[in-house]
């Protein structure tokens, strides 16, 4: 059966377990392996929900003459 994709904030919510059972050092190595390998996918997961976001955003301004002007998001430039 496959895995339902979990939305950012779940996703997040998940990492936060993860870690928490890894610092623990109570699992077994397997485990920790299947822990850190789940805990990539879901970090990339959530950099690309963030790139997708990013690129809806857009900032309004309110130009000289009044009027509302809509400029891209500025790119993260590090």
């Amino acid at each position: 059966m496959a895995k339902k994709k979990l939305n950012f904030e779940d996703s997040l919510k998940r990492l936060d377990e993860i870690v928490k059972h890894l610092e623990s050092g109570d699992l077994p190595l397997e485990e920790s392996l299947a822990c850190f390998e789940e805990g990539t996918t879901l970090v990339a997961s959530c950099n690309a929900m963030l790139e997708e976001a990013e690129q809806k955003v857009s900032i309004l301004r309110v130009g000289k003459d009044g009027e509302l002007t809509e400029e891209p998001f500025p790119e993260n430039e590090t």
